[in-house]
């Protein structure tokens, strides 16, 4: 494997940590309130949320293109706060890579959260436990197996991404030149050996993923039906 090659793979796992971190810290609470809220704008969030799953890959690419422009406003004030410009850059990737992988992180600890029994937590209102700390020592350990999903499918997919980080990163080695960016350069240039290397690579990363996913689903079923017999 050449150096380019192991360059692009260190990439993508270093944006799809990365990406999966910010979408936990930021997704959590936005789960959590998808999960509790009555609110009437809940289904338009929900939508939004969403909508990276429906939509090509290169619309919303497009479109982030223009807003992080150089002349755009966050543009700009990309520009004034760290000195270097926000598309075609790693940090452009980030920023694309976690509204792209929003709803794979977002929709699993929302259903987590869905799914704690309400008995549970009117124990908790009935013990005057305060709403931090319900949501710390009763919440997040009660929807662990949905943080789990969610870091898995949100790492594999953004891992697997290339339409959006072509659009935004464009294909500079070493900085935006992602597997699949590097796969379908061997591709083009018929080095279908290097392409086999490399797929095989997203091909384990995702089944690996998958497997994990189906696994904690498939522990959190057996439980519950445990538990249903007792």
């Amino acid at each position: 494997m050449s150096d380019a090659e192991y360059q692009a793979i260190i990439l993508s796992v270093k944006l799809a940590t990365i990406s999966c971190l910010i979408l936990l810290l930021l997704g959590t609470p936005l789960a959590w309130w998808l999960a509790r809220s009555q609110s009437r704008l809940k289904h338009i969030v929900e939508a939004v949320v969403a909508l990276p799953i429906v939509l090509p890959p290169t619309v919303l690419g497009f479109y982030l293109l223009i807003g992080f422009a150089p002349n755009s406003f966050l543009g700009q004030w990309w520009q004034a706060i760290t000195g270097s410009q926000l598309a075609f850059s790693f940090s452009g990737l980030v920023f694309a890579s976690c509204l792209y992988s929003l709803p794979f992180v977002v929709q699993p600890i929302q259903s987590a959260f869905k799914q704690i029994e309400p008995g549970v937590l009117d124990a908790a209102k009935v013990l005057r436990m305060p709403r931090w700390k319900q949501l710390l020592s009763v919440e997040l350990p009660l929807a662990k197996s949905g943080f789990i999903v969610a870091m898995v499918l949100g790492f594999a997919h953004t891992l697997g991404e290339f339409g959006v980080v072509l659009m935004i990163g464009g294909n500079i080695p070493g900085e935006t030149q992602v597997i699949a960016i590097a796969l379908f350069d061997h591709v083009e240039s018929l080095n279908f050996a290097a392409a086999h290397r490399l797929a095989l690579v997203l091909l384990g990363i995702s089944f690996f993923a998958l497997l994990l996913t189906y696994g904690v689903t498939g522990a959190k079923k057996r439980v519950g039906s445990v538990g249903v017999k007792f």
